[in-house]
């Protein structure tokens, strides 16, 4: 009975070993100069492979000339034709240089928070259901752009392995903290544990953004592109606010909503 026992654990431990290893070592493709240019440049993301033009090279090395993004990376030459596989399912452009990578390591928002707990102007963003990658992408480069301190996301929302997501984001994956969560409504109560204020972003809201002063530590809520922020998410908002633009246009898109707000918060940080 003990052989069997240890046996029988011997054979999981080779199975769980093997396990992590599988997950230690996934990988994806991302495309496009900026996103695989600063992911090379990123000392925290593991770079597997690089595929690219020679036209591609002669440009990487003309960019950064002082450093060889190329050294430590095994680098294979293809032809225009050859990269366009790893495109054929979205409509987007390699611009001759395609990526095998390692996700990064996961950042934990409660470590985040408690390393910071002396600051009192942190900006973060939360994501309720925004699910389109080219979307995400965007608010990921406008974030980056203004000074925004993290992004927060649901776990099963978000496209991590999205070559469109990194397209949009243009390398500013590499830039800004993303924190994955399981609960964006269990994050953002404890987030207002943590005195931070919780203001969302609804078409319906009487209430102009540039009005306030938004003073302290932030969190900035989106909803999801078609039905906006749901119900419970609204309730656990200190605030709602309207974006103020011409009455004869119904809305703004998502990505183009978050980048009024970062930019006018960025502008207010600045003044202080």
């Amino acid at each position: 009975m003990i052989n069997a026992i240890n046996h029988f654990a011997s054979k999981y431990a080779i199975y769980l070993k093997k396990t992590l290893n599988l997950v230690k070592k996934s990988t994806f493709y991302i495309v496009g100069r900026h996103a695989v240019t600063e992911a090379l440049k990123n000392p925290n993301r593991q770079v597997v492979r690089v595929f690219l033009t020679e036209d591609s090279k002669k440009k990487i090395h003309k960019e950064n000339q002082h450093v060889n993004l190329l050294k430590n990376v095994s680098v294979f030459y293809k032809s225009k034709k050859e990269l366009d596989k790893y495109c054929a399912r979205e409509d987007i452009l390699h611009q001759g240089l395609v990526a095998e990578i390692e996700h990064l390591e996961e950042i934990s928002l409660k470590s985040y928070i408690s390393e910071n707990s002396d600051r009192n102007n942190i900006n973060l963003v939360a994501l309720d259901e925004v699910t389109d990658p080219r979307n995400i992408g965007s608010i990921i480069r406008s974030a980056t752009s203004f000074n925004i301190d993290g992004i927060i996301v649901k776990e099963r929302s978000y496209p991590s392995e999205s070559k469109l997501l990194y397209k949009s984001a243009s390398g500013c994956t590499e830039l800004i903290k993303i924190f994955q969560v399981s609960n964006i409504n269990t994050t953002l109560k404890y987030l207002k544990s943590k005195n931070f204020w919780v203001s969302g972003f609804d078409t319906e809201s009487k209430k102009d953004f540039t009005n306030h002063d938004w003073m302290g530590n932030n969190v900035l809520l989106f909803g999801s592109e078609g039905y906006g922020l749901s119900h419970q998410i609204k309730k656990n908002s200190d605030f709602l606010f309207r974006i103020n633009i011409n009455k004869n246009v119904e809305s703004l898109n998502i990505s183009n909503s978050a980048s009024v707000v970062f930019h006018h918060l960025n502008f207010i940080k600045e003044k202080s």
